[in-house]
């Protein structure tokens, strides 16, 4: 590897030491296709001298086979490491390359210019300290430039180089350079831009990435690498905030000590300092701060601490540790920003894991206020949000959490939203604020509780979730089931489907959006005539595992028996005694179970009715045995 320092070669222990106090910047490169971001940072290894001399021969022979500059060296392949990236020409997925020099050391991350892959430059981006947009010279500024000078804007970057490349291309004009500085300069005050660094380059020539370039005497501006070794860090700018240690680790290797491990997101804290445990609100004192080299007299944002605390309180994995002057917030409901990264849509309604920091709820949009056309910045209603959108939500959780807003904080502003069912994250989101109703609205106590209703009925309270095909005989079974029980004395409501839908739910339509709301609102009502002691019996498609899930964690572990009438779509079609199977076959009824729009069966239901090996009445009787058997029925 070629030297980056005089004394790797004299004194290499005295070369790690400084090594090691360098700060970090990290820093991504985006813009629209063929900008040359790749090339750019390509460039940025080659002459920061990061590479081995088997890499440089490695490029030399990829840039024949692959290669877009003739017989010149093609940087850009240094940072495409995937073979459609490279048959193509293009990144697809995120790259993150490390390099140094003598003042800092740099982690960039190189994101995708496709619309479609939005999502891979918001999980570069979300880490980055400063951004470098790339301008095509001979394009001006695009579509894309737009869009990706928006979602830096609301990813929270503010350190912003507007690198106009491909000069060499355009005979190195000023005013082509010029022209491009003021349309860039006006839709930047549209999105709170203030502060962008113009610099105009070639990153195939080299001209203004580490010397000023001889081609361009009209610039006197700094050069790229000049920039990237001068721009404060956020680690810098955070130490100004308020104190705040989210908690990752409870340390209690024995009974004489109990520490609370993190990386500290903002601000510093010392011994002797007075600190806030949120959500509680709990005070205590910072006793000791904790390092594998001994006890700090101070630390500061962005090192990795252990604190103990003069006072036993109760602290958990996911909370926060705040200065008690100035502490994190509380709430458990937000208006929030979120970008969609899954392919299946966004459904208010439907329940989501969200992980901020290391803690872990459950969150269901409840409303999205607007979805942003990023292209034009014009509000746009929408009930879903597709892959890649961007909304505008009202978000609500099952349990308060600590935050800040993500202008003042990413770390404690930042979530991610994940399936429940397949955990793969599906979004990523930023909080405004907290909601008013979340700091107005309080669980009210009441003396009279489920148990002493369920008490007064003589039987415990249950859920009978009925799930099937249209035409599975859930109504039929789920009537029998009920006049079963209240021949028998037993105090029962039935909730059905159609019938729901001329009351409660008849502003709700079929879209997958609408039948998702339609289940959470049953489900609730269900959940409410089980705190009121009753046997809940509820007959409705509910197609969908995740909405079903949700109903189950609205009660108590033994209150939900999830049971499938497992009914073949040939059969439940046979039967059609609504005629609806065949308005959906001829196209006059959209989004029909089985037909257009998907049936999820249960996987392993608490209870499994096959229709054509038993019949209605049997079936009945055999859920009423069921009942008995889990001690529903009391005595």
């Amino acid at each position: 590897m070629a030297h980056i320092s005089d004394l790797i070669a004299t004194d290499i222990e005295q070369y790690l030491q400084a090594h090691e106090k360098k700060s970090l910047l990290r820093f991504i490169t985006c813009g629209s296709v063929d900008d040359g971001k790749s090339t750019l940072i390509g460039r940025l290894l080659y002459e920061s001298k990061m590479l081995f001399e088997d890499q440089l021969a490695a490029m030399e022979a990829d840039s024949k086979k692959y290669g877009t500059q003739g017989e010149n060296l093609d940087f850009a392949l240094l940072v495409d490491g995937l073979a459609a990236e490279r048959e193509q020409g293009i990144t697809i997925d995120v790259a993150y390359r490390f390099f140094s020099t003598d003042k800092r050391k740099f982690i960039v991350a190189d994101t995708p210019g496709h619309e479609q892959y939005t999502r891979n430059m918001v999980t570069g981006a979300s880490t980055a300290d400063a951004a470098v947009l790339m301008v095509d010279a001979r394009r001006g500024v695009l579509t894309q430039t737009r869009r990706h000078s928006y979602l830096v804007s609301l990813l929270g970057i503010r350190r912003i180089v507007v690198a106009i490349n491909k000069m060499d291309l355009v005979d190195y004009a000023e005013p082509v350079f010029r022209r491009i500085c003021d349309d860039y300069r006006s839709f930047a005050e549209q999105i709170g831009l203030d502060g962008v660094t113009f610099i105009p380059m070639s990153a195939y020539k080299g001209d203004s990435i580490i010397e000023p370039s001889a081609n361009m005497p009209w610039y006197h501006g700094t050069t790229l690498m000049g920039y990237l070794e001068t721009v404060e860090v956020d680690d810098e700018r955070l130490q100004k905030q308020p104190f705040r240690l989210p908690v990752q680790w409870v340390n209690r290797p024995n009974l004489d000590f109990r520490g609370f491990a993190g990386s500290i997101a903002g601000g510093i804290v010392k011994p002797g300092d007075r600190i806030r445990v949120q959500p509680s609100g709990k005070e205590s004192t910072v006793a000791r701060i904790v390092t594998r080299d001994g006890d700090l007299e101070q630390a500061v944002a962005g090192q990795s601490v252990t604190l103990t605390l003069a006072d036993e309180i109760d602290i958990s994995r996911g909370d926060v540790i705040s200065t008690a002057d100035s502490p994190a917030g509380s709430a458990d409901q937000f208006e929030t920003t979120l970008v969609w990264m899954h392919d299946e849509p966004l459904l208010p309604g439907r329940p989501y894991l969200l992980k901020i920091g290391a803690k872990t709820v459950t969150a269901t949009v409840t409303h999205i206020k607007y979805q942003v056309n990023v292209n034009t910045l014009e509000h746009v209603a929408a009930r879903t949000l597709e892959l890649n959108a961007i909304g505008v939500c009202n978000l609500s959780l099952d349990r308060p959490i600590a935050f800040d807003p993500y202008a003042e904080n990413r770390d404690t502003g930042g979530f991610i939203l994940i399936d429940r069912l397949s955990n793969n994250t599906v979004g990523a989101g930023l909080i405004h604020f907290a909601l008013r109703r979340s700091q107005n609205i309080h669980m009210q106590h009441v003396d009279v509780d489920k148990a002493s209703r369920a008490a007064l009925k003589h039987q415990k309270p249950c859920v009978l979730w009925f799930t099937g095909l249209s035409g599975a005989g859930k109504s039929t079974i789920a009537n029998l089931v009920e006049k079963k029980l209240h021949a028998h004395g037993y105090h029962t409501y039935l909730l059905d489907g159609d019938n729901v839908r001329h009351g409660l739910n008849k502003d709700l339509g079929f879209t997958e959006a609408d039948r998702v709301e339609n289940i959470r609102r049953v489900a609730e009502v269900a959940k409410l005539m089980v705190d009121a002691g009753l046997i809940v019996i509820t007959a409705f498609i509910s197609p969908f595992r995740a909405e079903r899930q949700m109903a189950r964690s609205l009660m108590a572990e033994d209150e939900f028996i999830e049971v499938f009438i497992d009914t073949p779509l040939e059969v439940a079609e046979g039967r059609d005694a609504k005629g609806l199977y065949k308005k959906a076959r001829r196209g006059e009824l959209k989004n029909f179970t089985g037909i257009d729009s998907p049936y999820e069966a249960p996987e392993t239901p608490d209870v499994r009715i096959n229709t054509v090996t038993m019949s209605a009445d049997e079936a009945a009787t055999y859920l009423v045995l069921e009942l008995q058997r889990r001690g529903g029925l009391g005595d």
